[in-house]
Parts: structure tokens; sequence; C-alpha cells
């Protein structure tokens, strides 16, 4: 599923320079559910931009689903991620003034999916999510473990070959980021790839193998 090779990321230049990520070098199977660890600075962000085709590296190769990805421009990119690929982020981006169902829907707008039929599909995941009962409600109506649920359900409306989750649970509480993860236990189990930072432990805790990073390059790769 991800083949990444001497991966290296740089920002600035000369005297500025900053090496984010040194040669990396990394494989991850489908329906792998990786962990991403490290303290703040050790790029386990930066790789994450990268595997997820928000970033392009400065140097070495990146393959998604046997896709040369290191050197397409930023439409291709685009593309990429809007077909393949699935995001769940701390800070939930949702859009305020659309109901639950219909920012699960969004990215289906960039398809051609039509509208209504992409309003299904979305109604479908809220309920395998436990949120059949708040569809029409908006962001502001919602809690943060219920706003997250909705934007699981987003991630996984363009049925994409891979879910990545930045820090899913990092603005809950334990009962809550318990249930998430809980939520992507499941997934994993139905078959998805699921590829997660995180700094904690517990969180950790539940995928199958661990990668721990310093300084931007892996320190450990564990299978638990």
């Amino acid at each position: 599923m991800i083949e990444a090779r001497q991966l290296r990321k740089v920002f600035g230049q000369g005297e500025n320079e900053v090496i984010a990520l040194h040669d990396i070098n990394l494989s991850i199977a489908e329906n792998e559910f990786v962990a991403i660890m490290g303290t703040s600075g050790s790029g386990k962000s930066t790789l994450m931009n990268l595997l997820g085709c928000l970033d392009r590296p400065s140097e070495g190769s990146y393959q998604l689903n046997g896709k040369l990805i290191s050197e397409m421009n930023d439409e291709e990119l685009s593309a990429i991620r809007n077909q393949h690929i699935g995001f769940i982020f701390q800070s939930f981006h949702l859009l305020p003034r659309l109901t639950a169902a219909e920012n699960v829907a969004l990215p289906l707008r960039y398809t051609e999916i039509p509208t209504e039929q992409g309003l299904v599909r979305a109604q479908a995941l809220l309920e395998q999510v436990g949120l059949g009962h708040r569809m029409q409600h908006k962001p502001h109506e919602m809690s943060g473990g219920q706003r997250q649920r909705v934007a699981i359900a987003r991630a996984l409306v363009n049925k994409p070959k891979v879910i990545f989750a930045d820090e899913p649970t990092g603005n809950l509480d334990s009962k809550t980021s318990d249930e998430i993860m809980q939520i992507l236990t499941d997934l994993h189990q139905q078959g998805n790839t699921i590829v997660m930072v995180t700094h904690e432990d517990e969180i950790a805790a539940y995928a199958r193998r661990v990668i721990r990073m310093r300084d931007g390059k892996i320190i450990e790769d564990k299978v638990c």
C-alpha cells in the first residue's frame, strides 16, 4: 500500500535550512493499523503530510497503491487525495454552516456522484458511526466526540485505500477517546488501512504496529 524510499524533507535554505526528515524507508501493507509516535519536532507530522500527499519530499521516492506520488504535480496530488485517501484531523475541520450529512458528503462534490446519491452514502456512514439521529445537526450543536465521528464518516465517504488520522483524540476526554479509537479499531477489522499520528502511548496501543521517531529519523518499528 505504502512504499517510501530514502525520503528527505528540507525546509529553508542556507543557514536557515532545517532537515525535517532524514532518509526515511518505510513500507506499510494493506489492512495494517500503524501508529507513528514522537515528541514535538520529531518529524511525525511532516511524514504524515508526505504520506497523505499534502506535501512532496525534497528527495526520495514514494508510492501509494502502486502510484509514484513523489513525481506528481499539485493537480495530480489533489486527485490522489480525493480518490484514495481519507483524513481525520485533531480539529475536525467541519464546515460550520453545513449539517453533519452535508459535511460527510462534501468530498463527493469533486466526483461524478450525484448530490442525492452522495447524501444517501453520507447518511449510511453516519448510521455506522452511531450518529443516525444527528444527521441534520450542525457542528456547533454537537459535542467534540460527535464532531469527530462526523469527521470519521467524512473520511470514509470516498471509500479510500488508506485513512490517515492526525492526533484523532487530541481534543477529546478519555472516555470519548476510547469510543473514537474503538471505531477506528472496527474499521481496521473491516479491512481498512489506518496510519495514525499520536503522542499518547495509550492511544498507540490500539494499533498493531508502532513506529517511533526522533529528530526526523525512525528509531523503532515494532509489531505489537
